[in-house]
């Protein structure tokens, strides 16, 4: 459920922006409003599992999440969606992170394989479902509330799930040398600092002709960060408890994983949102047919997240690589597909199928095999950081990779279907560049 909010509102962002008049930055800052919460403080979550029981603190961000659902439903203006976004996020930072920890600290060696398999397999039917299900919401246009339900179909299913995990899951199951850990509060403020100078001029700065301010809010972001990491190594030092401990960012082939999932869901959150733009405003595609569009991508996101453990072991070393390469090969084809305005034909659902392939295969074995062998003590800590690694990625994507079809769509005139499918393959080009990237950072950070 909260990965699919994370998607679902791509599809119905259109007609958000008519009904609430809303800019295409505000539409971007619904989006990504979502993903600065969440990401930033995934691993705070955590460390309040770790503190006060994972079971109870789950349904205290299950039950925020609904409250917050059913606020951006009710919402009678965009600032008020993007504020009830905000706390829509920061219910799924405090929920999410509670359901790794768990898992590894109940499941062992290859039993813990697969259900960390089954939980990436989840995230990403989830995510690829979102697209399909917000068009038939938003077609359904249910009692006329139009893209309301996108949200509101969250209250029903919250309140079910409260039920169900009041009775089912561990009320208090910290060990007790976890209960002393700090929450890093400053640590938190310094994140959370950097990733909004920096996402806010992304995703407001085309829109006012990149004002110096914005200038100066991605480089004071730069030294943001930069002291955030500083004073992280510094508290992990002194014997303090940071949001990323140093001794899990220097576990085996974990910088590799980090890198590789900031690329593929920077490649899932841009292309998702461009596209959708494109079929729907260039092509005027109702949001039932903009969401049905992306049913080959998340058919194949779901089959191939469940089944690729199962495949030949021979295969199992180049998997990650392939995969990235095939989303650089598909979504040139989506951009070369659409060229001119066109509307694709089989050779576009082709390329909708293996950019479902590609981002599967970048994404759920990464996961899996970083988590996989980490001790149970850094459990929480590792899961935070790779979850907040994949919000953050998702949140660059939609920003930078936004902007960059917004700019380009800006510069060639009215936004019509031939000037529409040129500033898309432009972003899909750009979107290739960044996969690529990732199918070569094996051999460069591997070597390091």
């Amino acid at each position: 459920m909260a990965l699919l909010d994370v998607f679902i509102v791509n599809v119905a962002a259109p007609t958000i922006g008519t009904d609430l008049h809303a800019s295409g930055a505000d539409l971007q800052l619904v989006i990504a409003g979502y993903a600065i919460t969440y990401s930033v403080l995934l691993i705070t979550g955590a460390r309040l599992g770790d503190r006060l029981g994972h079971g109870r603190v789950h349904l205290a961000g299950l039950a925020l999440f609904t409250a917050a659902s059913l606020a951006c439903g009710l919402a009678r203006g965009s600032a008020e969606l993007i504020v009830f976004r905000l706390v829509q996020g920061a219910g799924s930072a405090v929920m999410i992170p509670q359901v790794l920890s768990l898992i590894q600290r109940n499941f062992t060696g290859e039993a813990r394989a697969r259900a960390l398999g089954a939980y990436a397999a989840v995230i990403a039917v989830g995510a690829a479902a979102g697209q399909v299900v917000g068009g038939l919401l938003v077609s359904a246009d249910l009692f006329g509330t139009g893209w309301r339900p996108v949200f509101l179909v969250n209250v029903p299913v919250g309140l079910v799930l409260l039920a169900v995990g009041s009775r089912v899951l561990p009320a208090r199951d910290a060990e007790a040398g976890d209960r002393g850990r700090g929450l890093d509060l400053p640590g938190l403020l310094l994140l959370g600092a950097a990733v909004s100078l920096f996402t806010v001029p992304l995703v407001l700065g085309q829109e006012q002709d990149w004002p110096l301010w914005s200038w100066l809010s991605l480089a004071s972001a730069a030294v943001l960060f930069a002291l955030f990491c500083w004073y992280e190594s510094r508290l992990a030092r002194h014997g303090g408890a940071p949001l990323i401990a140093p001794r899990v960012l220097r576990h085996p082939g974990m910088g590799l994983a980090v890198f590789r999932i900031l690329a593929v869901m920077a490649v899932n959150g841009g292309f998702l949102f461009a596209v959708t733009l494109h079929i729907q405003g260039g092509l005027g595609y109702s949001a039932l047919r903009a969401g049905l569009s992306f049913a080959p991508t998340a058919v194949v996101f779901g089959l191939v997240g469940l089944t690729w453990r199962n495949w030949p072991a021979s295969w199992q070393r180049l998997l990650i690589p392939v995969g990235f390469v095939l989303i650089a090969l598909s979504v040139t084809g989506v951009g070369l597909a659409l060229k001119g305005g066109a509307e694709g034909g089989v050779p576009l659902y082709v390329a909708y199928a293996g950019v479902g392939v590609g981002i599967a295969l970048g994404f759920s074995p990464t996961l899996t095999r970083a988590l996989a062998t980490v001790r149970p003590e850094d459990a929480a800590d590792a899961s935070g950081l790779l979850a907040t690694v994949a919000q953050l990625g998702q949140l660059t994507g939609v920003a930078a990779f936004g902007t960059l079809f917004l700019n380009r769509l800006e510069s060639l005139g009215a936004p019509e279907a031939y000037t529409s499918a040129e500033a898309l393959l432009a972003c899909m080009f750009a979107l290739a560049g960044t996969a690529a990237a990732g199918a070569v950072s094996g051999l460069v950070l591997r070597r390091r």
